[in-house]
C-alpha cells in the first residue's frame, strides 16, 4: 500500500496480489493493450479509459503497456510524443483514482517499409520506450509478407512481436509463414481471447497448435474497452489446463515482464501433446481459398 496524493491511497487489488504470489512475480503485465482515451478503437473517453484500466486491475495485471494504433489508416497521427503525453494523463487520472495499475507508452504498430527508420526519428513508439522491442500488427484484409522487414528489424537490433496473427485468416491456414517468422527471431503475440474461443474455431485451432509447437513466445490482451475485456485470467487457466502450468507462466507472466524490459522472450517449455484437440489443430495447415496474398516488402 503507497499513499498516491492528498486522500489518495492505492491498494493492489487480491487479483493482482494472487497472480504476483501464483507465479512468484513481481509484476503482472499486460503487453498490448489499447487503454488510451480518444486514440484510436479503444476508449472515447477518459472515464472510459478509467473503466478499463479498473478490469485490468481485476484481471491481475499491474503494469499495462499502452499501445494505440500507429501507421496504416493512423499514420500522421499517433505519434511517439502523442503517446507519451497521453500516457502522463492516465497516470494522473489512475493515481487520482487510487487505481493501483501502472501505464508505460507503447504502440500498435502497422506493418510498414519504413519501420526502421521511423523508430530512429522516434515517430513510432517501441514497448515501454525501451527502444528494443515493438509491435507489429499485419494488415487484416490481405496477407503481406513480412519476411524481409523482419529481417531488417533484426539487422537493427530490433525485436519485432508480430501481433495475433491467430486472427489473421491467411495466416491461420499456412503454419509454414508463422514458423519462418519465429526463425527470423519474430516473437508471435496471441490475444487472450482467442484461447478461449473469443475470435472463432480457427483463432483458437491455429493459437493451441502453434504453442503446442513452441513457437508462440507471449500472450496479451489487446482489450479495447468492455466490447474486448482483458480475459488474461481465463487465457492463464486455459494454458495450465492444456499445456501446464510453467507454459501459463512462461506466456503470460515471465515473457511479458521481460520484452517490457527490452529483453527477448524465453523460449515456452512446451510439452507436445497427443490429445485429439492437438490433432484436430493439426488440420490448420490446410489452403484457405478467397484471401489475397500480398509478396514481400520490398525495401529499398
Amino acid at each position: 500500500m503507497g499513499r498516491a496524493a492528498k486522500n489518495t491511497v492505492v491498494v493492489v487489488a487480491p487479483q493482482q496480489t494472487a497472480r504476483m504470489q501464483r507465479f512468484q512475480c513481481s509484476d503482472s503485465v499486460d503487453l498490448h493493450c489499447h487503454c488510451l482515451p480518444g486514440l484510436d478503437d479503444g476508449p472515447e473517453t477518459m472515464e472510459e479509459s478509467l473503466v478499463l484500466c479498473r478490469a485490468l486491475v481485476a484481471d491481475g495485471i499491474t503494469t499495462a503497456i499502452a499501445t494505440p494504433h500507429q501507421l496504416g489508416r493512423y499514420d500522421g497521427r499517433n505519434g511517439s510524443a502523442v503517446v507519451r503525453e497521453a500516457v502522463e494523463k492516465l497516470r494522473a487520472c489512475l493515481l487520482k483514482q487510487g487505481i493501483a495499475l501502472r501505464i508505460l507508452p507503447g504502440g500498435d504498430i502497422r506493418l510498414d517499409e519504413r519501420l526502421v527508420r521511423l523508430v530512429e526519428e522516434d515517430r513510432v513508439t517501441t514497448i515501454a520506450d525501451m527502444g528494443k522491442c515493438l509491435l507489429v500488427e499485419l494488415p487484416h484484409e490481405i496477407y503481406v509478407d513480412p519476411a524481409v522487414l523482419l529481417e531488417r528489424l533484426a539487422e537493427a537490433g530490433l525485436i519485432a512481436v508480430i501481433t495475433h496473427p491467430e486472427r489473421h485468416r491467411y495466416v491461420q491456414q499456412h503454419a509454414d509463414v508463422v514458423q519462418g517468422w519465429v526463425e527470423q527471431g519474430a516473437v508471435l503475440q496471441i490475444t487472450a481471447g482467442s484461447l478461449v474461443g473469443e475470435f472463432g474455431q480457427e483463432a483458437l485451432k491455429a493459437s493451441r497448435y502453434w504453442i503446442a509447437k513452441g513457437w508462440v513466445g507471449v500472450v496479451a490482451s489487446d482489450a479495447h474497452g468492455a466490447e474486448r475485456p482483458p480475459l488474461m485470467t481465463q487465457a492463464i487457466e486455459a494454458l495450465q489446463t492444456e499445456f501446464g502450468l510453467e507454459a501459463a507462466r512462461d506466456l503470460c507472466v515471465v515473457n511479458p515482464a521481460r520484452l517490457a524490459a527490452g529483453e527477448n522472450a524465453s523460449p515456452a517449455m512446451m510439452p507436445r501433446i497427443a490429445s485429439a484437440s492437438f490433432n484436430a489443430c493439426r488440420q490448420v495447415g490446410a489452403q484457405c481459398p478467397g484471401v489475397q496474398r500480398k509478396p514481400a516488402l520490398a525495401l529499398g
